[in-house]
């Protein structure tokens, strides 16, 4: 048995059997959801007949509604219970998706895209929560397991979806729809009801208790603040990719392909570069806020690197590989830290969580839009590196709030 064969067989025999399917099953969706979210401005335009102006505000009213969905959805949690809110809000996406292919109105698309943000913000946090109750012994392996894979997932959907746009652009709405529903079907099949595991892998979750209310949690700010602000100025700078760099690349000269190859570079390094980000885990960064730390880090020398050096194609490659090795940190160690600390509470707070990101991923394109057309490329990575740098303060004050004891590395109590 070579080398690789071995690491496949510990992989598989790390987790079990369950969480492996829902990986897979999980992998899957990414992989559907990756084949349409590439496509949404050109389908406006070539097929609506829109401006890329009135595109960019059926992205806006998405990500508005997003927002909105992943605090619904957090607070919803335990009240509906987390089967059916995550397989119903999966029916009706698979239901919009599917009904695009009848729709030739501008402004009926709008409302379609917008309720479709809002039913996936609302699954966002249930399924993160979800994954960490069920799984409570195995989340911290799991929640970058299956971040691996839905962006191995990603990375080959938004291939897939190219090729199927050439055929057909409703053909990837219908597509993206069935891999919807499938998943809405297997998770119907495959999440227990009886008994609550919300509830069975909470009962020593202390401080923030069943009784809380919203206003309760909202008011305990030191659990969630610096950390949804820190998450808000990241994505401020993650967006810079596809609102800075990919109109400086086509100004250039470069194909669109070159852009692309940027992406397919950030896919196989989050694939392969697992051993540097675990040496990262082993070393420097041993504690969840110290993983959330230095992705920070990571992405401010990234964007540093390149904003000195953006003239070199190479050193975007550079730069590219170095601020995903920090995103790689950052992502799944955030639901994890509310897995860990907030216990039964958790939902609540991926989703206030999630809604500061969407602010930042909302706000970066206006942005950097307005920054390249009057000044060009230097000012919009002067921008995101700032960005990110703000992000590395929120983090390092929130870390300051959060230490772990080297004893205990994981728990299941809120402190503040």
């Amino acid at each position: 048995m070579n080398l690789i064969q071995k690491r496949w067989l510990l992989f598989f025999q790390a987790y079990p059997k369950d969480a492996l399917y829902f990986m897979a099953a999980s992998f899957v969706n990414a992989t559907g959801k990756a084949i349409l979210w590439p496509l949404t401005t050109l389908y406006v335009h070539e097929v609506l007949g829109r401006s890329y102006g009135q595109a960019g505000l059926v992205l806006l009213y998405q990500a508005l509604a997003g927002i909105l969905g992943e605090i619904v959805g957090g607070a919803l949690y335990h009240k509906l219970g987390p089967k059916k809110l995550i397989v119903s809000s999966m029916v009706l996406t698979a239901s919009l998706l599917g009904s695009v292919v009848f729709v030739h109105d501008y402004w009926v698309f709008v409302i379609i895209v917008s309720v479709n943000g809002f039913m996936n913000g609302i699954a966002i946090p249930s399924i993160n929560a979800y994954v960490g109750f069920r799984w409570k012994e195995h989340r911290r392996k799991l929640y970058n397991a299956i971040y691996v894979g839905n962006n191995t997932g990603l990375a080959i959907g938004a291939a897939v979806g190219g090729a199927i746009a050439s055929i057909s652009f409703p053909l990837t709405y219908t597509v993206t729809s069935v891999s919807t529903l499938a998943f809405g079907v297997f998770l119907f099949f495959f999440m227990k009801t009886s008994p609550d595991d919300s509830v069975s892998a909470t009962k020593t979750a202390g401080t923030l208790g069943e009784n809380q209310s919203a206003y309760q949690h909202i008011v305990n700010f030191r659990i969630y603040l610096f950390l949804g602000l820190g998450a808000l100025f990241y994505y401020i700078a993650f967006t810079l990719w596809s609102n800075g760099i990919a109109p400086y690349l086509t100004e250039q000269g470069y194909p669109l392909t070159m852009y692309s190859l940027l992406w397919t570079i950030n896919g196989i390094v989050i694939f392969a570069g697992q051993p540097v980000t675990g040496l990262i885990k082993s070393t420097i960064a041993k504690s969840l806020v110290a993983q959330i730390v230095m992705s920070s880090l990571c992405y401010s020398l990234g964007l540093g690197f390149i904003m000195l050096f953006h003239h070199s194609y190479l050193f975007l490659v550079v730069g590219m590989i170095v601020c995903t090795i920090g995103e790689m940190l950052l992502l799944p160690a955030i639901p994890t830290f509310y897995s860990e600390r907030t216990g039964r509470a958790a939902p609540f707070f991926m989703g206030l969580s999630g809604g500061f990101g969407n602010v930042g991923r909302m706000t970066g394109p206006t942005l950097y839009g307005n920054l390249y057309d009057h000044w060009g490329i230097v000012p919009v990575l002067l921008a995101g590196t700032c960005a990110s740098v703000v992000s590395l303060v929120f983090f390092l004050m929130h870390a300051a709030l959060h230490k772990e004891k080297k004893s205990k590395v994981s728990s299941s109590v809120v402190t503040y």
